[in-house]
């Protein structure tokens, strides 16, 4: 009875290679793994921050055209559409807990940056369609 050669036989299906494709994927990933935790456990600093809030509201105290208000007493609630000419920001719209004018107007010029005498004159009031 004949003994047929194993090793050769191996190598005619690649076992070899087989073999090795678990070690190497092994490496890769134990390498990515201690390389991605080196990036993201580095600090990160940044010197430029953002200041959008101070340069949008100094730009928007030039931009708006009119304020409307709708107010709902029985609710309690009023709906506040700013419309602007600014390029991007056509319309802001707010919601606000108060329906006394004076405070509401007060309000906003807290939020829009702006002085209450301007809020004045931008104000619109439309009455409570119910």
């Amino acid at each position: 009875m004949r003994q047929v050669p194993l090793f050769p036989v191996l190598r005619t299906l690649g076992l070899v290679f087989w073999l090795s494709l678990p070690l190497i994927g092994l490496s890769f990933w134990l390498g990515s793994s201690f390389i991605g935790e080196q990036i993201l456990s580095r600090g990160y600093d940044h010197k430029k921050y953002l200041q959008a809030d101070s340069q949008m509201a100094w730009q928007m105290k030039k931009k708006i055209m009119a304020i409307e208000v709708e107010t709902l007493p029985h609710k309690g609630i009023s709906f506040v559409s700013v419309k602007t000419n600014h390029s991007t920001l056509k319309t802001m719209i707010f919601e606000f807990a108060i329906v006394e004018p004076r405070k509401l107007e007060a309000k906003l010029a807290q939020e829009l940056g702006l002085s209450p005498e301007r809020v004045k004159a931008l104000i619109r009031y439309q009455p409570d369609n119910q």
